[in-house]
């Protein structure tokens, strides 16, 4: 009697603790979580990647129900959304991955199917290697020989303007780079604060770097009926109206163009340059895509080359910092995440915080570093591989030629587009016409009209494809953004199903 009113006075404890606020059911008490989304970096909330948005996310849950079956009016998710050849089908380039093999596998130098020059290659970079393997640490801004190689590969690009190998530092593709000199540019607070110019339409790292860096976006827009040309009473008007509300200390370009596909003139880069002299403002050149020059009477010029033939009036005094990677261009080496930035004019004492800046992640990674060597000492004529090299290089950009060239056309003869001639890099963002009626259609459903015309073409075709919003554009006007790497067969496909669908599109909402 006694032990039964002893187990009932314990039960009825239990149950009056879970009862109160606070109590779990196993008698613990709950604590309120530490990390919330009231708590927590309120920039980073602010911060948005169109590329990976949600048109990605749901091309992945598409993707999943085709493989378990679920009928669509497709067969397959066709990706173009994003700049990455080698998911798209383009075959690695052999040299690169030669020496990443035999750098990564050392036991491979002894195999005759391995060409010569690519084992000295190999060779050599293993010895810059601590302990002569590429799993040590390097140091912080990359191997110094790899450094050199890749001063050496500037100085040779623009025609012998000598590049000291400790202005370069390596990273991990170009976004760690441009993110590293962005966080030593952002300072201040209200009308003080750093402000950025970049362009509309923009690639989304530079919006959602500044956003996490709570740095003021300055929007300079460019001129879509000029072939997206870059115009300096454009970035004259965002500057003066952005010194109202805060400090603008910093341009960046992007060229050639990221979404917009144009390729700046020498004249261009040279009026750039005498604004970021005559203003005082710091340049970020983007030039990732500088092999990929489509267009006839199109031509890359780097921003250094053109400071410093202008004279040292300005090549003295303008502070830059340049872009490239072994993402893109002929190579596609995505995954390897391997880049570097060279940087002119820095003040020496910030170079050197720039310095401990890159050692607090410790180093880029080795295997990127050794893709990125072999892509900037690549093979020469006389080589063993250089035959084979120079080969699979053109054929890629001859590809991708071909391919701007039918989007363009494609676009430009289908009734609702404006496509802009693809001059360079590997995307076309192209404007359409969307109805009224699918714009209130779309705003009834919180969306962006482009955003509510891309996932409705992703839902009945397959298509991924990224709305014009999430990189910026002009009020009024509705644009998306496609790479041209997939395969020339399906791009065929994929153009005339766009097309095709987009009068479907009209007739429904007309």
């Amino acid at each position: 009697m006694m032990q039964g009113s002893l187990q009932e006075q314990a039960q009825g404890a239990l149950q009056q603790q879970a009862n109160q606020p606070g109590m779990a059911e196993n008698g613990l008490v709950q604590r309120d979580k530490v990390l919330t989304l009231e708590s927590m970096n309120p920039w980073i909330k602010k911060v948005e990647y169109a590329v990976r948005g949600p048109i990605v996310k749901r091309a992945v849950e598409l993707e999943k129900e085709l493989q378990k079956g679920v009928k669509k009016p497709f067969t397959e998710v066709i990706r173009a959304n994003i700049g990455d050849a080698h998911a798209m089908g383009q075959k690695p380039i052999t040299f690169l991955r030669q020496v990443s093999a035999l750098c990564m596998y050392p036991e491979l130098l002894d195999d005759p199917n391995f060409p010569e020059d690519a084992k000295q290659k190999a060779r050599r970079l293993l010895d810059a290697c601590g302990g002569h393997s590429v799993g040590a640490y390097s140091a912080s801004p990359g191997i110094e020989l790899i450094r050199q190689d890749v001063a050496s590969f500037i100085e040779h690009r623009d025609g012998g303007i000598p590049s000291n190998p400790d202005n370069i530092f390596l990273s991990t593709g170009a976004s760690d780079a441009i993110v590293t000199i962005l966080k030593l540019l952002v300072s201040g607070e209200g009308r003080s604060r750093t402000g950025v110019l970049i362009p509309i339409p923009q690639y989304p790292l530079y919006s959602a770097a500044l956003a996490e860096l709570n740095a003021v976006q300055i929007n300079y827009y460019l001129d879509e009926e000029n072939c997206w040309a870059l115009n300096v009473g454009e970035l004259r008007r965002a500057l003066h109206e952005a010194r109202k509300r805060c400090h603008p200390r910093a341009l960046c370009i992007i060229n050639p163009g990221n979404p917009t596909g144009q390729v700046q003139s020498r004249k261009c880069i040279e009026d750039v340059i005498h604004f970021a002299w005559e203003e005082q403002l710091f340049l970020l050149a983007d030039e990732v895509y500088q092999d990929n020059i489509y267009a006839e009477g199109s031509q890359f010029h780097s921003f250094k080359k053109v400071l410093f033939e202008m004279g040292p009036k300005y090549s003295g005094a303008v502070e830059l910092a340049s872009f490239h990677s072994i993402s893109k261009c002929f190579m596609g080496e995505c995954g390897f995440r391997g880049g570097y930035m060279e940087v002119i004019n820095m003040d020496p004492a910030v170079q050197e915080q720039l310095t401990k800046l890159v050692s607090v992640r410790l180093c880029p990674p080795v295997t990127g570093q050794i893709l990125l060597d072999a892509v900037v000492n690549r093979p020469q004529p006389g080589d063993p591989s250089y035959e084979r090299f120079n080969q699979e290089k053109q054929a890629v950009l001859s590809a991708l030629a071909e391919k701007a060239r039918l989007t363009e056309e494609t676009f430009r003869q289908a009734p609702g587009f404006h496509c802009n001639p693809v001059q360079g890099a590997m995307y076309a963002f192209p404007r359409i016409h969307l109805p009224p009626r699918a714009v209130k259609a779309a705003q009834a459903q919180g969306q962006a009209p482009d955003m509510f015309f891309c996932r409705q073409l992703l839902e009945e075709t397959g298509i991924c494809i990224v709305p014009g919003s999430g990189f910026g554009q002009k009020e009024g006007t509705y644009h998306f953004r496609m790479t041209i790497l997939p395969p020339l067969e399906k791009l065929q496909i994929l153009l005339q199903k766009m097309c095709q669908f987009h009068v479907k599109f009209i007739q429904e909402y007309s």
